[in-house]
């Protein structure tokens, strides 16, 4: 088991090809971390983002999110991890994250971050 929040290290980006403004969506139906008691959690990730000067590398991110796979994290850890590596690397004019989580116990969960929400602040 590890604490490990993620590696940050393994996100890799791509220039904006465009100076446009767009949107980019990625769905990641394959997410899994240990959570309560090192039970195992099951999820999809849903990001978000108006791009600035960089945009994701989606191999990078799968190997980000899989990087997760060992870790010890709530849910609420795990959301706002992503949300501020994202910010940080790749700096976003806008970034939205959403994750849905398979039932555990009877109980199943979903959790969503908006920078807009949040006027843009990263969580620490």
């Amino acid at each position: 088991m590890s604490n490990n929040r993620g590696d940050k290290s393994i996100l890799r980006s791509i220039k904006n090809p465009s100076s446009r403004r767009y949107e980019i969506n990625i769905h990641c139906p394959e997410l899994t971390f240990l959570g309560e008691r090192e039970q195992p959690d099951f999820g999809c990730v849903d990001l978000r983002m108006v791009p600035s000067d960089k945009v994701i590398e989606l191999k990078s991110f799968k190997k980000y999110i899989y990087s997760f796979r060992n870790s010890f994290l709530s849910y609420e850890r795990f959301i706002n991890t992503i949300y501020n590596h994202i910010a940080e690397t790749y700096a976003p004019i806008e970034l939205s994250i959403s994750v849905k989580f398979k039932p555990r116990g009877g109980i199943s969960s979903s959790l969503a971050i908006d920078s807009k929400e949040i006027d843009g602040s990263i969580i620490e």
